[in-house]
């Protein structure tokens, strides 16, 4: 009997849309998915601006927002994998926020 292998495939992303209550991205397969903000702190706390300032990263295959210092990959929202940053470094974060003493790295130009 001949078994044949099925070569699985992650798709990439080709948009990405944020309200205040999800993130919807859109892959290039023609699905479109979408998770609770809940799902990253970071981005829940972050403000408009903040969730608008990101990029694709590894050819569509994550996200990354500088400010925020977060990354999302399309395999992980796949999979249903929420934020695995701890609950401590998230309240450390949070309090670098309030407090301003976050230091930002130079922004480069492009």
């Amino acid at each position: 009997m001949a078994i044949s292998a099925v070569e699985l495939t992650t798709p990439i992303a080709e948009g990405l849309q944020i309200t205040d209550h999800s993130l919807r991205v859109d892959l290039n397969d023609g699905r479109t998915i979408s998770v609770p903000l809940a799902w990253f702190p970071r981005l829940l706390h972050a403000s408009a601006k903040e969730r608008g300032n990101w990029r694709l990263i590894g050819r569509g295959h994550g996200f990354h927002w500088e400010d925020l210092d977060e990354d999302i990959s399309v395999e992980g929202l796949l999979a249903g994998r929420p934020s695995g940053e701890s609950q401590a470094s998230f309240k450390k974060w949070l309090e670098a926020r309030s407090t301003g003493s976050r230091r930002r790295a130079p922004r480069r130009r492009a």
